[in-house]
């Protein structure tokens, strides 16, 4: 097919029977590109840049402050196609470092907050409030309001929306933030001021810059209020093994967490199926050949997320601002903005 210069995978051609969304599992891994000799930061960020726009089953994530590139992964074998791309298609020879478990943060109950225009210690010219609440497995993020829409001008509620949703890429413990509602309970705004005879006074009214950078702080401390719990991918495993290793194949199985939910004889062979962290799935693949004389077969895919229940709570460094420390995220705004 020619001519389809913008097309992206998942994008529906033609008019689809019924409506269709986007069905890709997500990914559950992540790694950091390391450029080698030659390969600069900032070309390499440019690289996978496009390689995403061009594929978003591949996400990118930036980190300014450590001057990091990280790509999410479905898996090990991932990394040599990345690699092999970026060599072929852009000269640069990288390598990574080792790969994390991508998890993601839900809201373990209710929190509110709210900051109002020129009282106490808020520096911007807007008042915002915020409630976030949890909301069903898969349902993703919804944003509401229980403030008429007509109490202020429509680009201020949309700099809030969006901010709280790119916001919510970075939870309480470095994680996307999903499976939540968050509603507007509060609005105002300064209206356009100026002085007799003279045009508009910036430093007296309100602008969407006032908006995005109240938000992250009014939504933090209503998620911190609300707690959240940091969930682990999960994923179903069938393996298929011969019946006499079954006994050396459990135990290991058991120290990676894995849970075998159902067993199945055939003739010489046997079939578990059952549920293990996407952290362990490498470790499993490495070990099975071992166990099972080269004969093991194992497939997996991601089927959900679960509270993270053993072990230290995994965390993610920040890229952002940091909202959760004030005085960091005002330094870190102001600072930005004057230059």
């Amino acid at each position: 097919m020619w001519g389809l210069g913008g097309i992206r995978i998942g994008d529906a051609l033609g008019t689809p029977a019924r409506p269709s969304g986007r069905h890709f599992a997500p990914p559950t891994l992540e790694t950091v590109v390391v450029p080698g000799p030659g390969a600069d930061r900032r070309s390499l960020h440019l690289a996978l840049t496009q390689l995403a726009e061009q594929d978003p089953l591949i996400g990118v994530r930036h980190d300014e402050v450590r001057g990091e590139t990280s790509v999410s992964l479905y898996g090990e074998v991932q990394k040599e196609v990345v690699q092999a791309t970026l060599a072929d298609e852009y000269g640069l020879d990288v390598t990574f470092r080792e790969t994390t478990t991508l998890c993601v943060e839900r809201p373990s109950g209710t929190g509110h907050a709210v900051e109002f225009d020129k009282k106490d210690a808020n520096p911007f010219l807007a008042t915002v409030g915020l409630r976030v609440g949890p909301a069903p497995p898969g349902s993703g993020v919804a944003f509401r309001r229980e403030v008429e829409l007509g109490s202020m001008p429509y680009a201020f509620f949309k700099a809030v929306e969006d901010t709280v949703r790119e916001t919510l890429g970075q939870g309480l413990h470095g994680w996307e933030v999903t499976d939540c509602t968050v509603t507007m309970t509060h609005c105002g705004y300064s209206p356009r001021q100026s002085h007799a005879h003279q045009g508009f006074d910036k430093s007296m009214s309100s602008t969407g810059y006032d908006f995005r950078g109240l938000t992250p702080l009014v939504l933090m401390e209503a998620l911190r209020r609300a707690g959240t719990l940091v969930h682990e991918p999960m994923h179903r495993f069938r393996l298929e093994a011969p019946a006499d290793t079954l006994g050396a194949l459990l135990p290991v199985l058991a120290r990676l967490g894995a849970v075998p939910e159902s067993t199945a004889a055939r003739a010489t062979a046997c079939v578990l199926e059952g549920t293990v962290p996407a952290a362990r799935v490498h470790s499993l693949e490495q070990r099975l050949p071992g166990l099972t004389r080269g004969e093991g077969e194992l497939e997996t895919a991601f089927e959900h997320y679960a509270p993270v229940t053993r072990g230290t709570v995994p965390r993610r460094p920040r890229t952002d601002h940091n909202p959760l420390n004030r005085k960091e995220y005002l330094l870190n705004v102001t600072r930005r903005v004057g230059e």
